[in-house]
């Protein structure tokens, strides 16, 4: 219990460094060039993920901000890899893949208003499974591209493309915790989505130019 509780709390204080809140705090430049201080909270969606990051800046910075968001992940899942003993990785490695996407999610430094998790997930569950995990996420990369490229949703394609997920991990029998974790992961993204999902039913959901 000691160790689940160790791993949550450093996974999620990883995974709450708000990459997007501190870039265009940082870089956002106003139209004479200059250094606004800008807030990405308070344009677009108000989230300080790749996408909003995108709309402030532009597509440079947005792949910059995904980038870092699965390296966040990323981090999180190899530290506990070498770290944990290996008769508890499975468990902790799931907890800690949850935890670092919630704290992306829901970081204390911003009163818990981060971004959508996407980026962080997908970086997290690469490595949460040698080699098989690759496989998965970049067959769920391909979806992501695909379903995006079609509808010029971000939003769907992201949603979909992490529903996805759990189905392919349990196609290719990994350990019970992974499908779990993940399956809460993809569900935790949905609703996450929840805005998206009301204006798309609506038909005002924004689409990619």
């Amino acid at each position: 219990m000691r160790s689940i509780i160790l791993w949550s709390i450093v996974s999620y204080l990883i995974g709450s460094f708000p990459t997007g809140y501190v870039i265009t705090k940082l870089f956002h430049r106003d139209k004479d060039g200059k250094r606004d201080n800008l807030d990405i909270r308070t344009i677009g969606s108000g989230a300080i993920g790749a996408t909003n990051v995108g709309r402030a800046m532009g597509f440079g910075w947005s792949r910059f901000t995904a980038v870092v968001d699965m390296l966040k992940g990323a981090f999180a899942l190899l530290l506990a890899a070498h770290l944990v003993p290996a008769e508890e990785q499975n468990l902790i490695m799931a907890v800690a893949a949850l935890a670092v996407v919630i704290g992306h999610n829901y970081p204390v430094w911003l009163k818990f208003g981060g971004g959508k998790g996407v980026a962080t997930t997908y970086g997290t569950l690469f490595f949460i499974w040698p080699y098989k995990s690759f496989a998965v996420v970049l067959l769920c990369g391909a979806i992501w591209y695909v379903i995006m490229k079609l509808t010029r949703y971000v939003s769907v394609a992201s949603m979909l493309s992490l529903i996805a997920m759990p189905i392919f991990f349990a196609m290719l029998g990994a350990p019970q915790e992974f499908i779990i974790m993940s399956a809460i992961l993809a569900a935790l993204c949905v609703f996450r989505h929840r805005t998206n999902i009301v204006r798309l039913i609506h038909g005002s959901e924004n689409r990619l130019k």
